[in-house]
């Protein structure tokens, strides 16, 4: 991921195995909007009237799918136990593009 790697110089397919997740985590959290992954989450997240009416129609695009899944995500999945287990599939999506994932 190269966002990964411009960010805090980690090439992730070397350096994930060994990470804790908890450290990853914090690591995607802090991710910068100068990055290809960051200006994805800004696109996701941004809720200001003001910016959103100069998005772009590929901006548009990308948070609208972005809001579609997020809730169906939330109407099928409240439990706790359920947040953790899509936890760990985003977690094995990443070990997988990493080409580390077990398959």
């Amino acid at each position: 991921m190269s966002s990964f790697q411009s960010q805090y110089g980690l090439r992730l397919s070397k350096e994930i195995h060994e990470m804790p997740w908890e450290e990853f985590r914090q690591m995607l959290i802090g991710i910068g909007h100068d990055t290809a992954l960051g200006r994805i989450v800004a696109i996701r997240a941004e809720d200001r009237k003001e910016y959103l009416e100069n998005f772009s129609p590929e901006q548009h695009r990308i948070r609208n799918a972005w809001m579609s899944k997020h809730a169906e995500f939330i109407r099928n999945h409240t439990s706790k136990e359920d947040m953790d287990a899509q936890l760990d599939a985003i977690k094995m999506g990443f070990l997988h593009m990493a080409g580390l994932g077990g398959d």
